[in-house]
């Protein structure tokens, strides 16, 4: 008898600490994830005013995949270099769930199922998504998602991570 509750005791305690270490796991992968947020779109706003350049990656032009490519670079993850590519990684967000770090992509040119463009949300609220992009006129800036322009041309948001 006394073995037998020894042993459920000693099955407790370590089920106890497995699950706490459970916990401390989540809680800090959490953590390291949205550090990670954080850093990409931090990078993402310290490219601000580049100009856009058509295949340019650096800070003296860059279009809106090298801005996406560089900014997951800055926490170690490396994206696809162009748009087409880009879309297929991660998960599919929609609309309504995107949140701060998610990949949106839009189809700006005539064919409207095509992804053309890309940028990063920044900051979510209801009826305000802004991200960060390349924009061909403007260079590196920060849009609503819910304006004429942009939620007329929206595909699909990607959760990287």
């Amino acid at each position: 008898m006394y073995k037998r509750n020894s042993f459920r005791i000693a099955c407790r305690i370590v089920l106890f600490f497995f699950g706490m270490g459970l916990l401390y796991s989540c809680s800090s992968t959490k953590k390291i994830r949205n550090q990670n947020i954080e850093q990409v779109i931090t990078t993402a706003k310290s490219y601000r005013g580049t100009p856009y350049r058509y295949g340019g990656t650096t800070r003296a032009g860059m279009d809106c995949s090298a801005l996406v490519f560089q900014s997951f670079r800055s926490v170690g993850v490396t994206l696809p270099r162009s748009t087409a590519e880009q879309i297929k990684v991660g998960k599919k967000v929609s609309r309504n769930k995107l949140a701060k770090g998610d990949v949106v992509f839009f189809a700006t040119g005539n064919r409207r199922r095509k992804v053309t463009h890309a940028g990063i949300v920044t900051q979510t609220g209801r009826g305000n998504i802004q991200f960060i992009h390349a924009s061909t006129s403007l260079g590196v800036t920060e849009d609503n998602l819910f304006s004429t322009y942009w939620s007329g041309k929206f595909l699909q948001g990607r959760r990287v991570f």
